[in-house]
Formats: C-alpha cells, sequence, structure tokens
C-alpha cells in the first residue's frame, strides 16, 4: 500500500493520527499505535490492573489520544475504565463491523487493522450511556415516568 508523507493511503485522509487499538482478549489484550510512534508499534498487555495502567502509558508516550476497542464479550470493561481514567477518548466497536476483511488470522494484524481504520475514522463506537443515568426509567401506572 503507497503511503504518503501527508497521511494518506490509497486516496484515504487520515483523520485521528494519535489513534490506538486493542484486540481484547480474555488472557491479553494486543493492543496497536502507529508505526510512525513506536519501533515496537504492536505489543502484548496482560489483564491485569497494572497491565492496563501499563498500557496507558505506553499510550501516552506514542502520543496516542483516542483508542478504538474490539471485544466479543465483557473483558473489555476494566480496560475501558482505566484508559478512560487517563484521559483517552475511548470507544467499543463491534467486532461485527472490523473483522469482515479476508486474511487476518491473528491477533498481532487484528490490532494493526483496527488501528489503521480508526486512524482513518473508519470505525463507529457502540453506544454507552453516560455515568449515573439510570438503567431503564420505571413506569407508573399513570403514565408518568
Amino acid at each position: 500500500m503507497n503511503r504518503s508523507k501527508s497521511g494518506q493511503s490509497d486516496g484515504l485522509t487520515m483523520v485521528s493520527p494519535g489513534a490506538a487499538a486493542i484486540d481484547i482478549g480474555s488472557t491479553m489484550h494486543m493492543a496497536a499505535v502507529s508505526p510512525d510512534a513506536d519501533d515496537r508499534p504492536v505489543r502484548e498487555f496482560g489483564t491485569f490492573t497494572g497491565d492496563l495502567h501499563d498500557m496507558g502509558r505506553w499510550f501516552k508516550a506514542c502520543g496516542v489520544t483516542s483508542v478504538a476497542m474490539e471485544s466479543t464479550g465483557v473483558y473489555w470493561i476494566p480496560a475501558f475504565e482505566v484508559l478512560d481514567e487517563h484521559g483517552f477518548h475511548v470507544i467499543l466497536v463491534n467486532a461485527r463491523y472490523a473483522k469482515n476483511v479476508p486474511g487476518r488470522k491473528t491477533d498481532v494484524n487484528d490490532a494493526a487493522w483496527l488501528q489503521r481504520l480508526h486512524s482513518y475514522g473508519l470505525l463507529r463506537g457502540s453506544f454507552r450511556p453516560r455515568p449515573g443515568l439510570p438503567r431503564c426509567a420505571p413506569i407508573c401506572g399513570n403514565g408518568n415516568v
């Protein structure tokens, strides 16, 4: 794939140069940053709180501002909360929308692919209600909420 210095690749314009991505797993997370940001742009992190803070510090050192994470279970929740605490804009991406590309069979490739899609603004975050909102509003017998 040809890449110019202006942040374009095959006619696409990079909209988020500070984008990172994580392929979330139950026992490890594979994180990716821009290849220009680090000599090892894809790294593996554990799932313990200390590991998540290490990932957040690495993202900060790489100039990351926004993180897209892909998860098929609930394993994303601690990573989301720790990275949000570190000040990153974090989105949760539905795996169905990002995995429809043949040939990507490893977590390393998945993380790098997600990072690339996120840097070009091609990922949409799932709805996540603001903290403090009730999960559902009770409805009174008279129709009032």
